[in-house]
């Protein structure tokens, strides 16, 4: 299993969104990179769900119930999508913040590559956050 990190603009799309529908495609990806780590993602890999712009902070834990299709928003047809399950929140949101703060994040995609909106978290990271979160890794 791998681990991920899907940012989102809470105005666009929200967490309480992604609650209540449950399942969800990620579209709407248009950078190459975050595209290609979309297309990396495997049934049963998680994500943290961050919301960007104003709030800057990991909300929620969502699971790829379906990999990469055709996302139907790109008329071109370049770019896909993946579903997502909302699994559960974090009990503490953990602010982009806290995550400069800690030396063990100094190698973090979202530190390195503040404007990717699709990126791989390492293991040690995400049982680092969720323990910051408040929930099991």
């Amino acid at each position: 299993m791998a681990y991920w990190l899907v940012k989102t603009e809470p105005g666009s799309w929200s967490w309480d969104d992604q609650v209540k529908k449950g399942v969800e495609g990620w579209d709407g990806v248009r950078n190459h990179q975050a595209a290609k780590n979309l297309r990396a993602m495997k049934i049963g890999d998680k994500a943290f769900f961050y919301h960007s712009v104003n709030e800057k902070r990991i909300v929620g834990i969502v699971e790829v119930v379906r990999e990469y299709y055709p996302d139907p928003t790109d008329e071109k047809g370049k770019f896909v999508q993946v579903d997502f399950e909302t699994v559960k929140p974090l009990k503490t949101p953990v602010t982009l913040s806290d995550i400069k703060a800690d030396p063990r994040f100094s190698d973090l995609a979202l530190l390195k590559q503040s404007r990717l909106s699709v990126m791989p978290i390492d293991d040690a990271s995400w049982a680092a956050i969720c323990e910051m979160g408040g929930v099991d890794p």
